[in-house]
């Protein structure tokens, strides 16, 4: 099977994507087909063999809209669905990038906004001369202006409710034509018959001699219609805000070196090899590798991340960045649709296409709303006319029933809430795969992080320095001096530790590496050793008076290095995997969310446990092998656990696959990215919390819409059809326009407040300890030890 998203303009109504679906469903060769209003695109998996694109293509435009091409790319599906519910998503090595979009076809969503608009301008004013020289204007509004032209009133508003007909209201008698040759059923189909009834009721009568006519019925109600609709349309554009800004972010030119000389040339023209010049306040036109020059590049619209990142030979730039401080000069690696910008589109715009579950009993519900409204309206003009009523109140009656029972407001429920959402993660570096994913993310009761590369960095840095009868600064720059020579990946940490607390760079001469024991070294005339036990047994060096810190700190699960000066002990630096600066916050933004924490991991159980502690998680399970992640995850599930599994290794994604929801962590490999639901493009655990936030808002904005569709029609059925008549409550077919279209308007409008969604955000720099503070607790340290 093939699965591709195909532009579809034109779609004008939320509900007649039923059209796109149930003609192409009949087609020989299509598996599956799911169309989005919202982001104007129809989903399409088929059998390659059975029929083609282009057959597909001819389809949709049979239907009577656009159809552009693929908007994103085509790719290779799974026959049995994939490992799991949720992982969906396909391979990205296996996509052909065809082109992007979102309803860039003959009908944009901007030109669908500017016609809804005219259509609306013609039929307020004409509806408006109708009204005055309606019964209504004659007694209501006391207008006493004659016909023109000595012609009758109705004759008059006849000929006013032409353009209103045929040009204004076109477009719903045309979406109807369409929706009942393709055997369903839409929110056309009601106000073609509403407005249609009500016209061809008023126009025989005027043809027939003069009688009470509708036609400001007809034309206001129209009026009503395209306004609702116009304000909703313009809702549902700011719904794809996120992609139109992503599409916009790539320079649209770029600066090449072509022997030593800068040509610019369209970003679109650039190969990979090409040396590109990047100059302070430009854009990085592509991905590519940093070959001369230092700056630090705000990388905040691509990942999310707030600080400038800096920048060396040797660094990775992300095409679309900003370049703020230095010249660089940059080698494309990546241009066109393998850029992370263009992934990055490619993702948001999968997810944003995808159908949610439940969005399948609103498409359901809707068709039959349709068909109950038809029949209702029948009923309704029926059993006022054996009530008693006259034909023209049974068929306002009637008329009102259809208008009022749309479901327009079902069908946007969903997709604007999940494009919104999808939308706000993309702005914050948070890339969900699919819908699924979203309605999971709200679910998760508890969160399964790994610990080395997603809570901690992953890489050893300076915790404790304990001197004994050496000054600080002194100990550490002999002990520095020692491990600049040695290539141990402790060593490395130390000296960076000891340049960032100010000791003298002091240069070593006889050195000598004991591996698996430490090093040695003459330091200013004076003999440094570095090491363990065994080097310091082996030196004869005494090393009563620090023994017990040593124990102290090695059994918090720290690696704990002994110093000697000249044969005696002289202090002890302790080194351990440090936390993210963001993973208690992250912590703690999950607890408030009333998420229960655990960390996985395969480091001895010492370790995981200072890690545990320093950071407030819950449960801690530590000595894990990578083989065993999956078991872990499994049982948690089976204890009734809604489980996300947050990893960025290889041996990640086993798990990330058995979780419910699988996060991979930006830094983290292709295969725990592919494996998992959403994607942190952040090395940031703060980002996890940010996932879940999303997730629950969405969701709730989702069942916010579909509560306020299903009780706005089960209450205005009934007032509609005029149930409550004795009691004086009763609805106009003007009313019921307002009241059909602001229900559609309303829940689009409702599901753009979900930008508003408060998120975690990171703490500040400033509220790290002052100085004096650190100072302290190291004396504290200190003095406990002994």
């Amino acid at each position: 099977m093939r699965t591709v998203v195909l532009e579809v303009s034109g779609v004008q109504w939320a509900s007649s994507k039923a059209i796109v679906e149930t003609t192409l469903r009949r087609r020989p060769g299509v598996i599956s087909v799911e169309a989005n209003p919202v982001s104007q695109t129809a989903t399409v998996t088929y059998d390659p063999g059975a029929t083609s694109q282009a057959d597909l293509r001819t389809w949709i435009t049979d239907c009577g809209y656009h159809c552009a091409g693929q908007s994103v790319p085509e790719h290779i599906c799974d026959p049995t669905g994939g490992s799991h519910a949720g992982h969906a998503a396909p391979s990205r090595s296996s996509q052909d990038v065809m082109g992007h979009g979102g309803g860039h076809g003959d009908m944009s969503m901007a030109s669908m906004i500017r016609d809804m608009r005219n259509r609306f301008l013609v039929a307020a004013i004409l509806s408006v001369a109708i009204t005055l020289w309606s019964p209504i204007g004659r007694e209501v509004f006391g207008f006493t202006v004659p016909a023109p032209f000595g012609l009758r009133d109705d004759v008059f508003a006849l000929i006013l409710s032409l353009p209103v007909i045929f040009y204004s209201a076109w477009i719903f008698f045309d979406g109807a034509f369409r929706a009942l040759r393709a055997r369903t059923l839409d929110m056309m189909v009601l106000v073609a018959v509403g407005v249609g009834t009500g016209w061809i009721y008023s126009l025989v009568v005027t043809l027939t001699g003069g009688g009470e006519v509708f036609y400001e019925a007809a034309t206001v109600l129209t009026s009503f219609v395209l306004l609702g609709h116009w304000v909703e349309m313009r809702a549902r554009g700011g719904a794809n805000d996120a992609i139109r800004t992503l599409l916009e972010l790539a320079p649209p030119r770029a600066i090449v070196l072509r022997d030593g000389e800068p040509v610019e040339i369209p970003t679109a023209e650039v190969v990979p090899g090409d040396l590109l010049l990047v100059r302070p306040g430009a854009k990085v036109p592509t991905d590519g590798m940093v070959e001369e020059g230092d700056s630090d590049v705000d990388e905040s619209m691509v990942t999310g991340e707030s600080l400038p990142v800096t920048k060396s030979p040797g660094s990775a730039v992300i095409g679309a960045t900003v370049n703020t401080t230095g010249t660089l000069r940059v080698r494309a690696t990546k241009v066109g649709a393998d850029t992370a910008l263009a992934q990055i589109v490619a993702l948001v715009q999968e997810a944003q296409n995808s159908k949610a579950p439940g969005q399948r009993l609103a498409d359901r519900a809707a068709f039959w709303l349709v068909f109950v409204a038809l029949i209702g309206g029948s009923l309704t003009f029926a059993v006022w006319l054996f009530l008693g009523a006259t034909p023209q109140a049974a068929l306002l009656f009637a008329i009102t029933v259809v208008v009022i029972t749309c479901p327009d407001a079902l069908g946007l429920a969903t997709p604007t809430a999940i494009m919104v959402g999808t939308g706000l993660g993309a702005k914050r570096g948070v890339l969900f795969k699919n819908a699924a994913a979203l309605e999971t993310a709200a679910r998760i009761d508890t969160v399964i992080m790994d610990k080395t590369g997603t809570l901690t960095k992953g890489e050893p840095e300076v915790t404790d320095v304990i001197e004994v009868g050496i000054p600080r600064l002194e100990l550490l720059a002999l002990v520095a001096a020692v491990e600049r020579e040695s290539e141990h990946p402790l060593a490395a940490a130390v000296v960076s530790y000891a340049e960032g607390q100010g000791a003298e760079k002091l240069d070593a001469s006889e050195f000598r590496n004991v591996p698996g024991h430490g090093a040695g070294a003459t330091v200013s005339g004076r003999r440094v050793l570095v090491g363990n036990r065994k080097l310091m047994a082996t030196e004869n060096v005494d090393i009563s008076t620090v023994l017990d810190q040593r124990e102290q700190l090695a059994s918090t699960g720290r690696t704990a290095v002994l110093v000697s000066v000249d044969g005696k002990a002289a202090g002890v630096i302790a080194l351990a995997d440090a936390a993210r600066d963001t993973a208690q916050a992250a912590i703690a933004a999950l607890h408030e969310a009333g998420i229960e924490v655990a960390m996985l991991t395969g480091d001895n159980e010492a370790t995981a446990q200072r890690i545990g502690a320093l950071l407030g998680i819950d449960t801690v399970i530590a000595e894990v092998l990578p083989q065993d992640k999956s078991a872990k995850v499994a049982e948690l599930q089976a204890a009734g656990k809604k489980v996300a599994m947050v990893g960025d290794g290889v041996n990640d994604a086993p798990a990330l696959a058995q979780a419910d929801l699988g996060i991979a962590i930006g830094a983290g490999t292709d295969v725990a990215i592919e494996t998992a639901d959403v994607v942190l493009m952040r090395s940031d655990p703060l980002d996890v919390a940010i996932a879940l936030r999303i997730g629950k808002g969405t969701v709730r904005k989702v069942r916010q819409n579909l509560g306020w569709a299903i009780s706005y029609n089960a209450i205005a059925l009934p007032i509609a059809a005029g149930v409550f008549v004795g009691v004086g409550v009763m609805l106009s077919p003007e009313i019921a326009a307002i009241s059909m279209s602001g229900s559609s308007a309303i829940v689009a409008i409702n599901a753009l407040l979900l930008k508003r969604l408060r998120l975690p955000v990171q703490p500040a720099p400033s509220a790290r300890p002052p100085l004096d503070t650190i100072e302290a607790s190291v004396a504290g340290l200190k003095e406990g030890i002994r």
